[in-house]
């Protein structure tokens, strides 16, 4: 049962949620003045994270059946009831929206049910009906850093919306190299993403290209905002150029191989811009 639970909670997309979410309070309170407060924002956060990727799995069962990345799961093996599935996913969410609106504030709160209406009413639906949807679920994929900025501040600052736009553009060059990867399954599943619908990848390689350039001056934002210092600077410039040209090979030459670098160097970026805003923030 725990093992089943595991799985249908998505752990690694709780794992990004959560850390997105610390950078947003970090970056709110300029560090952990309010360990507690902190707390309660990723229990909250969490359990809504969870709920949201257990009614998904509900959601897209018969999809997911018919993917072999995806048809050992949980749900389309029948391991779990789909009734005992959207029972606890619906008890995951309820518990987490009432912990971040009686412990952290409404605000904070207001978002987290915004991020689970996206994810799981627009973004869910929509993979089957336009290549739109990663562009669309990269909303709910950016907001919770947000967030954490919100749960730190009470407060919808520029600040928070920098961080958002930032995890919005990074999304797009990571999901649309799983997309290139995995694009047979995603066919035979009737998903519309763009890779699987693009005849001849011109519209895979512009958009990985324009998100993947444009986000080079997003990522610098928080400094001319003052909200990160020099070390910032010069870390999330450099970061993004590197993600832009690791990008470059994929453009020229569409190989599931090159999709990969892109995949391999989009999850490098997330992880060392984390900790140059920890050693930006400290030093």
């Amino acid at each position: 049962m725990i093992k089943n639970l595991i799985e249908l909670t998505k752990i690694r997309i709780a794992f990004l949620v959560l850390t997105t979410t610390i950078i947003g309070f970090y970056l709110g309170q300029q560090g952990i003045q309010s360990p507690e407060l902190l707390l309660y924002t990723l229990l909250g956060t969490l359990l809504c994270s969870a709920g949201s990727s257990v009614l998904n799995n509900v959601i897209e069962v018969e999809t997911d059946a018919k993917m072999n990345r995806t048809k050992d799961r949980v749900l389309p093996t029948k391991k779990m009831s789909l009734s005992t599935a959207s029972f606890l996913g619906i008890l995951f969410i309820g518990f987490g929206l009432a912990i971040l609106f009686e412990k952290v504030n409404t605000l904070t709160s207001i978002l987290a049910f915004c991020t689970v209406v996206s994810y799981l009413v627009l973004y869910t639906p929509l993979k089957k009906v336009s290549w739109i949807n990663t562009s669309v679920g990269a909303i709910p994929g950016a907001l919770p850093p947000l967030g954490g900025w919100t749960a730190a501040t009470n407060s919808l600052d520029p600040g928070g919306w920098i961080l958002f736009f930032i995890l919005f553009f990074w999304q797009h060059p990571h999901f649309y190299s799983i997309a290139f990867i995995h694009k047979e399954d995603y066919a035979r599943a009737g998903l519309k993403m763009l890779p699987v619908i693009d005849n001849g990848n011109k519209k895979t390689v512009l958009h990985i290209f324009l998100h993947a350039l444009v986000l080079i001056p997003i990522s610098t934002l928080p400094f001319f905002f003052g909200i990160s210092g020099r070390i910032y600077l010069v870390g999330a410039y450099f970061l993004s150029n590197i993600y832009m040209l690791c990008c470059l090979p994929f453009i020229l030459e569409q190989t599931e191989r090159n999709a990969k670098l892109i995949f391999r160097t989009s999850l490098y970026y997330f992880v060392l811009l984390f900790f140059i805003i920890l050693a930006d923030v400290r030093f």
